[in-house]
């Protein structure tokens, strides 16, 4: 929950940023401040994706894939085995959560992409529309995929929750 908060807060700062990136709108002292803003912002929301992604992969997705002790009959502790031990919530495993660890990843390699534009071409991003517009689009995907993990977690934590 935290990095999901620090995740919409630094989104939410980068893609205000980005947007009102134009010299029309700011003087100089203005686009310089921004600047800095938006390198922060962005580079934080791809530091939060990686280690969003990563403590989600090695630290809670094992206690998901835990496998039950042989004879056990109460699986509350078991998410996964609980979701494939009913045909009615066995697709949450076989489609959404397998979907799930794929897509989260590409959040972070997204931000990160968004992130390279803003550090690596800097000012150029104040008169190059495009350059602009192709990082707002790496910032709205990596923003996206996210959102995608975190509703298909969300489905699949409102099924089988880990305790």
């Amino acid at each position: 929950m935290i990095f999901g908060a620090l995740f919409l807060l630094t989104f939410g700062g980068g893609i205000a940023s980005l947007c009102t990136l134009r010299p029309e709108w700011l003087t100089v002292e203005g686009l310089h401040e921004r600047m800095i803003r938006l390198k922060i912002g962005v580079t934080s929301m791809a530091l939060v994706a990686w280690v969003t992604v990563i403590t989600g992969t090695y630290v809670l997705h094992p206690w998901y894939r835990a496998k039950p002790p042989a004879g056990t009959e109460d699986l509350t502790n078991y998410p996964r085995s609980l979701l494939l031990s009913n045909p009615d919530t066995a697709d949450l495993h076989k489609f959404a959560m397998e979907w799930k660890e794929h897509v989260a990843w590409t959040s972070p390699i997204l931000a990160s992409v968004a992130a390279f534009i803003v550090l690596y071409y800097g000012n150029q991003l104040i008169v190059d529309r495009r350059l602009r517009w192709t990082a707002i689009g790496f910032f709205v995907l990596a923003f996206s995929a996210a959102g995608v993990a975190g509703a298909m977690g969300a489905l699949i934590a409102r099924a089988a929750p880990l305790q």
